[in-house]
């Protein structure tokens, strides 16, 4: 009885921290999801035509001035995605979605 509380508790805590870690490394209300989502379309190399439907969705949701701050971060994007940047920033235009007038 006592094992299978123990257990209990580790995979409460272990969802616990699963979800934190998804929340950690959310940039600008893009999740770390939403991110691979669009990663296809912005890839570095044979990127595809258009994005996702989950990648619109995704971004859709973000906060795009506040990723307009992480264009000049390009390594990061590089190093952790594989996303070329400029592509990246062409995204929410084909999604439909205005990028503000300073990005």
């Amino acid at each position: 009885m006592a094992k299978a509380q123990a257990m209990g508790v580790l995979l409460t805590v272990l969802v616990i921290l699963a979800t934190s870690a998804e929340r950690a490394h959310a940039i600008c209300n893009l999740s770390s999801n939403g991110i691979r989502a669009c990663q296809p379309a912005a890839a570095i190399r044979n990127p595809t035509e258009q994005p996702s439907a989950e990648c619109c969705t995704a971004l859709a949701g973000a906060n795009l001035s506040c990723l307009c701050r992480y264009k000049n971060a390009a390594g990061v994007w590089v190093r952790f995605y594989r996303i070329d940047i400029n592509r990246a920033m062409g995204l929410p235009g084909k999604c439909g979605l205005a990028m503000p007038a300073n990005c």
